[in-house]
């Protein structure tokens, strides 16, 4: 499973980098990019937190300048692996409050899946986007990612 996690997380870490790279090319970048790409950012944060019992340091949707994405990505992966590495079991239970106040138990496996699962959705959003400013969005398939 270690290793799973760990190809999928890469893979993400991937394509976000890639989508980084292309906003910060581009003259401007859609209020519509901007809010979503910083959700995906703030959503794997704050399941990182929620993994590690700590408080989260960013609302769902609050929204972060194109420059400061990348380092914000950087510790997100870098959190992700440091929990699968450690993760000696994936089908503990984690306990957990949603962003409405709700309580919530899922499995590390599950957890882990939807940031990814999250990430992918979302970026398929900007891609749409993308095409809807004129703009080419990045490749993000995975077995494109894998060839």
């Amino acid at each position: 499973m270690e290793t799973f996690f760990n190809e999928i997380f890469d893979y993400n870490f991937h394509c976000n980098k890639k989508l980084i790279e292309q906003c910060l090319a581009l003259d401007s970048v859609s209020p519509e990019t901007v809010r979503l790409f910083s959700h995906i950012l703030n959503a794997h944060h704050i399941w990182n937190a929620r993994i590690l019992n700590k408080p989260s340091e960013y609302d769902v949707w609050q929204e972060h300048d194109v420059k400061n994405w990348a380092d914000i990505h950087y510790e997100n992966q870098r959190s992700s692996f440091e929990i699968v590495t450690n993760a000696d079991n994936f089908d503990k239970r984690i306990d957990y409050e949603n962003s409405e106040g709700r309580l919530f138990t899922n499995t590390l496996q599950d957890i882990l899946f939807h940031i990814i699962n999250h990430s992918t959705n979302h970026r398929g959003q900007i891609a749409v986007d993308f095409r809807n400013h004129d703009e080419i969005p990045i490749s993000s398939d995975y077995v494109y990612y894998r060839r």
